[in-house]
């Protein structure tokens, strides 16, 4: 069966900066595929160009045999994305945030309150639908924000870093979540995170960038043995291939701010 996703030498640059170097890589049907690296490595820049919100400089990306350059629109049709910023109105019920969303999606009429309320059982948010998400927790804005991108019942879901600012019991929970939707959906998963433990627990394979090129790619096992060092964390991996220390997420101001920055840069 073909791959969900196929990248051959894939570039983005801006101006005279190149953020995504000429990078190839390919992600199986039904798999959870981690992308690391540093800041700046050029990962938010790559799952953007995935899922058509830039145009590759160079290079063919395609999802689910779409060309991404060519077809934007039928690859959106295909995908689910839950960015790093809040992607639901907290003015409006947890209800009425998914309605929207089918809408949005384009889900049939006949079809919206069914999938709705799918998706409620699925997140065991039924209890909370007529309350407004604003009273929600950090936890159960990502479980919604995951349920309106699977509204459209897509073939492929991006996540960018999904858990940064969670608690642990959050986090854990969301992956939950995640795992079932691959194993009752056959949902392949692409997801970017700063988490070493979520990449080593969840992800089928790990690609590792660092400015602008994919450094390493496979198990994390692998990945660990080719540092060859005996005993080696996923860190250990990471620093490794990148000559970072690895950065975990700072406070609510600090991510605030680099989500900021990232929107206005693109």
């Amino acid at each position: 069966m073909p791959n969900i996703i196929d990248v051959t030498n894939l570039t983005k640059r801006f101006g005279d900066f190149t953020a995504v170097d000429s990078i190839s890589f390919s992600v199986e049907r039904g798999e959870i595929f981690a992308f690391l690296g540093p800041n700046g490595a050029g990962k938010s820049t790559t799952i953007k160009m995935l899922i058509t919100l830039l145009k590759p400089t160079g290079g063919h990306a395609s999802v689910d045999g779409i060309d991404v350059g060519t077809h934007p629109g039928d690859v959106r049709n295909v995908i689910g994305y839950v960015p790093q910023s809040i992607s639901v109105d907290g003015t409006l019920t947890a209800y009425e945030n998914l309605m929207l969303m089918a809408r949005l999606y384009e889900v049939p009429r006949s079809e919206r309150k069914q999938r709705v309320q799918e998706v409620l059982d699925f997140l065991n948010l039924q209890e909370h639908a007529k309350s407004l998400v604003r009273t929600f927790s950090g936890g159960m804005i990502r479980k919604m924000e995951i349920g309106q991108a699977m509204l459209h019942r897509p073939r492929v879901l991006f996540l960018d870093e999904p858990t940064t600012g969670l608690d642990p019991v959050a986090r854990q929970n969301v992956w939950q979540h995640l795992l079932e939707l691959r194993k009752s959906f056959g949902v392949s998963i692409f997801f970017s995170t700063h988490y070493m433990e979520e990449a080593e627990s969840a992800a089928d394979r790990v690609a590792i960038m660092n400015q602008g090129k994919l450094a390493v790619i496979g198990t994390a096992g692998e990945l660990k043995v080719k540092t060859g060092k005996p005993g080696a964390s996923l860190e250990d991996a990471f620093i490794y291939f990148t000559g970072n220390q690895l950065e975990t997420a700072g406070n609510f101001r600090e991510i605030r701010r680099a989500r900021r920055t990232e929107g206005r840069l693109g």
